[in-house]
């Protein structure tokens, strides 16, 4: 397989994706956490989710940057696009993700475009399928994305030549 991902040698952007605030009720009351869905990615094929859950908003962001640093994966890319169509699922999420030609820019929901424009993608079509709960429509696009294999990427696997896998 490829080498590990070192995000410490990449320019990393981060983007919030879902902020959510939970509580939980004790004895002496309700105490209030924040639960932060981030994405970090270096817009060249390289894309981390992370969830961060703290007492105040800026620590769980920064958690959630930590968890997603930590879960970085690398994404097989066609120039701007996606070499081939290919359905993500995570728990009830399911997401497709269509290439698409230059111009057409990302068709994508809010909570799949953050991931894709992070990757580095600017042509393709994508649609949320079943479930909209942010944190299965991300990890389901990332599930997606890691299915991704470039023509080149399969004529190794199969040790045979790019020619041959194209038929």
């Amino acid at each position: 397989m490829a080498e590990r991902f070192n995000p410490a040698e990449h320019d990393l952007k981060e983007q919030l994706v879902s902020l959510n605030r939970v509580s939980k009720t004790v004895k002496g009351g309700r105490i209030s956490r924040f639960a932060a869905l981030m994405v970090v990615g270096d817009g060249n094929g390289h894309v981390g989710v992370g969830l961060g859950k703290a007492a105040e908003v800026p620590e769980a962001i920064r958690k959630g940057i930590e968890d997603a640093k930590k879960n970085m994966i690398t994404v097989s890319l066609k120039g701007t696009t996606i070499p081939h169509e290919v359905t993500g699922v995570y728990g009830a999420g399911k997401v497709l993700l269509k290439p698409a030609a230059p111009g057409t820019g990302i068709i994508a929901g809010g909570k799949v475009r953050a991931v894709l424009e992070l990757v580095g993608i600017s042509n393709i079509r994508a649609k949320c399928l079943r479930s909209n709960n942010p944190t299965n429509v991300v990890k389901a696009t990332i599930a997606g994305l890691e299915q991704l294999r470039s023509v080149e990427d399969v004529a190794k696997i199969r040790d045979i030549s790019v020619e041959q896998v194209k038929g």
